[in-house]
């Protein structure tokens, strides 16, 4: 258990999973450096809102933000966001990830991470018929009107029963 979950396991007692989501994502080291900031999350974790303001901290030699920072912001949203909603009985992993750059950044970015509950419902069935299945969520980065895409990225995230994993993991050891 990483010193991430045993906080999240601790304090979600105390101030709520949606509050610790989001003060635990925009107090972390790792999160603080892509310079990104959750500015929203829903109480039922279903819907996180990032900002990526520009900044001297991640302007790039061409005065737009640094295609790195409009990656690592929205990096880790998706997989721990699906950790926080589906449940301890699952192993989940992010397993590819994709950035096409569509215009420069030049101001303020926004994004915006959605699960339905129909969609937590379905990933839950096909684990359960497959024992392990692959998701693609994509993600756009825009302004804040959401009328200018400046780039978007799609994430492969790998979701497997438990027990499962475990066993699969035991065999190649073995």
């Amino acid at each position: 258990m990483s010193i991430y979950q045993k906080i999240a396991s601790v304090g979600s007692k105390y101030i709520g999973k949606s509050k610790l989501f989001k003060y635990g994502f925009n107090l972390s080291p790792m999160y603080r450096r892509s310079t990104g900031r959750i500015k929203e999350v829903s109480k039922d974790l279903l819907y996180v809102k990032v900002k990526l303001p520009i900044s001297y901290k991640n302007r790039n030699y061409v005065n737009s933000i640094f295609g790195g920072s409009l990656f690592s912001a929205v990096d880790p949203i998706p997989m721990v966001q699906l950790i926080n909603l589906i449940g301890d009985e699952y192993v989940v992993w992010d397993k590819y990830a994709e950035i096409s750059f569509k215009r420069p950044a030049k101001e303020h970015t926004y994004a915006e991470f959605i699960y339905t509950e129909e969609e937590l419902e379905a990933i839950k069935t096909r684990v359960a018929k497959e024992k392990e299945i692959e998701i693609i969520k994509s993600t756009q980065l825009t302004n804040k009107d959401k009328t200018v895409v400046f780039c978007e990225v799609k994430k492969t995230i790998y979701i497997a029963e438990k027990s499962f994993y475990k066993n699969k993991r035991k065999q190649k050891k073995g």
